[in-house]
Order: structure tokens, then C-alpha cells, then sequence
């Protein structure tokens, strides 16, 4: 990794922030053993109103320039008319189009269903349900009134989610299973089920299981898997999915999620990872929320800047390797049956990279 790498990092609000401020403790240039340029962008919801999410904006172009981006959870406001989602900016302004999360064995943690093997949850980052126009007619309040919603998804996506999905299947010896509920919307979700069958005919060699979605659902929950799993997904479908896969190993906090934009071979050109989880208000300021996620982010950020410098891929697998392990031998937060608090976890982490173990 050369002196002036950067990686654009988001801050955000609540206790996404804490926890962003807690993981980026490990990738300090002490404990890295190279420099690391961190530009910071403020994305707290005071300053996306106080700017109209020109900051947003702004991020997001300087994730174009580096490539790397590091986020922390951010509140979205309910109200109509409000700033919106900074999440869909970012990934519209960077030309995601795929969000990567792993559900995978947390050590010293029985998960609450029959998982054994990692499965990887690929999902659309753009279209579908997320920026769709919406509107309403009748009479408000009665029984008359309709809401309306058009939704789009383009084969672009669709494309980006099949191929990827059998990429990483590939990689990781897993099958492709799952898929959209194509035989109720034939033209709509069947545009992702087409691009399936066409990436399938592409990878013979990978085991094809689609399933409909609500199916697969189910699956997952009553069936214990052969392999790691790897399921393609629409957007909204995937917001879902993930969150509940990630749950199956033991806590929503306990993996990353990396945001793609990938060029005309399928290559990551842009990748932003960050703890899929919430903002958490309940827990501000208490020191007691799972950092786990932040810091595995980090180490995949450290994956995707490597670029084949041995060094920095070498420290990457570090803190997801001391993350884990800090785990297995118990240093856990509470939703995962622990007593540690934030920092005595990140502290162990930190430790054991000082170490140059991180077992």
C-alpha cells in the first residue's frame, strides 16, 4: 500500500458513530505498520439537512477517486420531504450495484438455527422498492384511498447480481440458491431468474438450486445446508434476507456488509463496507453495543485496498482473524451471551495485533 492510499470514511450518528470511532481505533498507522490516510465526511443528520445532502454527494464522489469507503450506521428520517436516505445516494453516486453480506459461524456463539456453512447474501444495491415514485389517490383516510408504487429494476443489475452470485459461488465452493418469486411476476422479478439461468449456463460446474423466495425463506430456517450457500436477491427482498441470515449465526452485529460498483469484467472498481445494523439509540453512550461488524468492515476494506500488496491483504485477514478470535475465547458484548463492553472488545483486538497473532 503506497503512503497516500485513502480511504473515504462516513460518519454517522448515534451509536453507528460510536462504534465507527471504536473499529477505527485498528487502523491506526501503530497497528497497521504502514500509513493510512482516513478523509473523513460528516454524514450525521444534522449536517445532511444543513447541507441538503450535497455532503452525501460529495462522499460519494470521493469514493470514486479512491475506491475505498468505510460508513457508519446513519439515521434515515420518516418524515416525507426530509433528507431521505443517505445509503441510496452513496450507492446511486458510487454506481453500486451489488451489496455483499456473509452470514457466517460467530466462535463461542450457538446459532439459533441449522447453519453450519457461511451463506453469502448478494443483493441488488439499486432499484427495485428503494427510490421508487410513490403516490396515493381517493379520498385520504377512507376506504376508498389506494397508495401506488412504481418500482424498476434494470438487466444491468440483474446481470451484476447472477454473475457475481456465481463468481463468489465459485470462489468460496458454495451453491447458488434462492432467487425471486419469478412465477408470480413473470416480467419483473423474472428479469433477475433469466439472468440466473443465463449465469448458471456460464458456471456448469456450480451446483443451481433457484428457489422462490418465500421458499427459500424457509429453507434456511429448516434446513441445514451441504455446503455454504451463496442467494441472489432484488433489493427489497435482500434488505430482508440478509438481516435474517445474519441472525441465523447468532446477531445482526456479528458481520460486514460491502457495497460494490463493479466495471464492464465484474471487477470491484468501488467498494464501501460497513455494519449492516442500525443506529441502536437505545445503546448510545452506554459502551455495550457490538463492534464486531465495524471491525470486520475494516478488515474488508483493507481486503479490497490491497490490490495485491501482500502486507496489507496480510493485515486485513489480522483483524478479521482477532475479531473472531477475541470472540471464541469470550471476550463478547451482551447480545452475544458476553459481559465485554465496546472497548474492552476493540481493546482485545488491538491486542492481539500488537501480538501479531490475533488467534
Amino acid at each position: 500500500m503506497s503512503a497516500d492510499r485513502q480511504i473515504v470514511v462516513c460518519d454517522g450518528d448515534e451509536t453507528g458513530q460510536e462504534l465507527l470511532v471504536e473499529a477505527l481505533r485498528v487502523l491506526a498507522p501503530d497497528v497497521l505498520g504502514f500509513d493510512l490516510e482516513l478523509v473523513h465526511f460528516d454524514l450525521t443528520l444534522e449536517n445532511r439537512r444543513a447541507t441538503a445532502n450535497a455532503v452525501v454527494r460529495e462522499a460519494a464522489a470521493a469514493m470514486r477517486d479512491t475506491g475505498l469507503g468505510l460508513k457508519a450506521a446513519t439515521v434515515t428520517p420518516e418524515t416525507t420531504g426530509d433528507v431521505g436516505s443517505p445509503n441510496r445516494i452513496l450507492r446511486e453516486g458510487i454506481g453500486g450495484s451489488v451489496i455483499v453480506r456473509t452470514g457466517r459461524r460467530i466462535p463461542g456463539v450457538s446459532p439459533p438455527a441449522p447453519v453450519v456453512h457461511p451463506i453469502v447474501v448478494v443483493r441488488m444495491a439499486v432499484g427495485d422498492a428503494y427510490g421508487a415514485e410513490e403516490s396515493r389517490t381517493g379520498d385520504p383516510g377512507s376506504m376508498t384511498e389506494q397508495a401506488w408504487r412504481t418500482e424498476r429494476i434494470d438487466r444491468s443489475v440483474c446481470r451484476s447480481v447472477a454473475e457475481y452470485s456465481f463468481r463468489t459461488a465459485s470462489q468460496v465452493g458454495a451453491c447458488v440458491y434462492g432467487g425471486p418469486k419469478w412465477t408470480v411476476s413473470t416480467v419483473y422479478e423474472g428479469m433477475l431468474k433469466e439472468e440466473m439461468d443465463d449465469a448458471a449456463a456460464r458456471y456448469p460446474d456450480i451446483p443451481y438450486r433457484p428457489t422462490l423466495i418465500d421458499a427459500a425463506y424457509a429453507g434456511l430456517l429448516t434446513e441445514s445446508s451441504a455446503s455454504p450457500l451463496v442467494v441472489p436477491a432484488l433489493n427489497r427482498d435482500g434488505d430482508c434476507l440478509s438481516d435474517l441470515v445474519l441472525a441465523l449465526f447468532g446477531s445482526i452485529a456479528g458481520a460486514e456488509s460491502v457495497l460494490l460498483a463493479l466495471d464492464d469484467d465484474m471487477h470491484p472498481v468501488v467498494a464501501m463496507a460497513e455494519a449492516p445494523h442500525g443506529t441502536a439509540p437505545s445503546l448510545m453512550g452506554k459502551n455495550v453495543a457490538n463492534p464486531m461488524a465495524m471491525l470486520l468492515a475494516c478488515a474488508a476494506v483493507l481486503d479490497h485496498a490491497a490490490q495485491g500488496d501482500p502486507t496489507v491483504a496480510a493485515t486485513g485477514a489480522a483483524i478479521r482473524r482477532a475479531t473472531l478470535g477475541a470472540a471464541a475465547d469470550g471476550i463478547r458484548t451482551f447480545d452475544l451471551g458476553g459481559e465485554a463492553s465496546t472497548s474492552d472488545v476493540v481493546d482485545e483486538v488491538l491486542a492481539r495485533l500488537r501480538d501479531n497473532d490475533g488467534s
